[in-house]
């Protein structure tokens, strides 16, 4: 069940970044949910070696949400995604 809930809020988190970075004419729900999960992992590696520990439903989602956009950046300089 943890898997489902992980790829489901991975989605939403990837949709979101998506939208926020001008891709999502790009993205299909595969990327998204692959950017949501990637990113959030990204995401949480970095707060954890800032020295952030996201406690909380919104700090988790911001520092998601921050990985996500991070990693959609990153695949753009890479030529993966433009901004359309």
């Amino acid at each position: 069940m943890g898997l489902i809930i992980t790829l489901i809020i991975g989605g939403v988190v990837g949709w979101l970044a998506s939208i926020a970075m001008k891709t999502n004419a790009q993205m299909g729900w595969i990327a998204n949910v692959a950017v949501g999960v990637v990113g959030s992992m990204l995401g949480y590696g970095i707060a954890g070696l800032l020295g952030f520990t996201a406690v909380g439903g919104i700090a988790r989602f911001i520092v998601a949400f921050g990985g996500a956009v991070l990693l959609i950046f990153i695949l753009s300089r890479l030529g993966i995604f433009r901004k359309s």
